[in-house]
């Protein structure tokens, strides 16, 4: 299974490098408004995964049988404050998550800063969670990898 996990995110990682979503100067140009064609692909991908997404939850069933069950996040003050700093990073470094990773694989060794602050920010966010969880309603930390 880890191998098929392997080729999946290479696929992935293929797919962003040539469409140019993980393109510092695209996603500058989309921040600026100068370019459309990262709003295109997230639109598209918004498109394709919907309907997905709705008939997974209307007839998915897991590899023992049972019924796919996808859970709403909670909504909390947090999302907003959270959806923000994300913005600003990916603005500022011009990548979010996955694209740091094919910008590494691409050889662009600016990259690794982003990695290095995305590390330090999720470990700052999680020793902070604590005290800034009655600030913005946050819901209780789940700690561990869940049940998968």
């Amino acid at each position: 299974m880890a191998l098929l996990y392997l080729i999946l995110g290479v696929a992935f990682g293929f797919v962003l490098s040539r469409s140019g979503a993980a393109d510092y100067n695209y996603i500058q140009a989309m921040f600026l408004f100068q370019s459309f064609q990262l709003y295109g692909i997230i639109g598209t991908a918004v498109a394709i995964t919907a309907p997905g997404i709705w008939l997974i939850k209307r007839r998915g069933r897991t590899v023992t049988g049972g019924k796919v069950a996808i859970e709403m996040k909670p909504q909390h003050r947090g999302n907003i404050v959270g959806g923000l700093l994300f913005g600003v990073g990916w603005s500022i470094c011009g990548m979010c998550p996955g694209p740091i990773f094919v910008n590494i694989g691409e050889g662009k060794i600016y990259a690794i800063a982003a990695l290095a602050g995305a590390l330090v920010g999720a470990g700052a966010f999680g020793a902070i969670y604590a005290r800034i969880q009655n600030l913005f309603r946050l819901p209780p930390l789940a700690l561990g990898t869940g049940d998968g």
